[in-house]
């Protein structure tokens, strides 16, 4: 049973050190990356928000005319 547990636990060293080993290698983006990303993020949500209530209000008035 010893060997077992040495093995469980070299395994859970050797894992935290591979998760640690990679969380250095990340290059985490400066201000001024993230505030142009964040900002290109939102204006791209905006935009596709309107274009889906644009389709939407047309394919309303389509239905509603086929309808009546």
């Amino acid at each position: 049973m010893g060997e077992v547990s040495k093995k469980n636990n070299a395994g859970k060293t050797s894992w935290t050190d591979g998760l640690k080993a990679e969380f250095r290698k990340i290059i985490w983006p400066d201000k001024k990356d993230l505030t142009k990303q964040t900002t290109a993020v939102i204006v791209v949500s905006v935009i596709l928000g309107v274009i889906i209530s644009i389709v939407d209000t047309i394919m309303q008035y389509g239905i509603d005319f086929l309808i009546k």
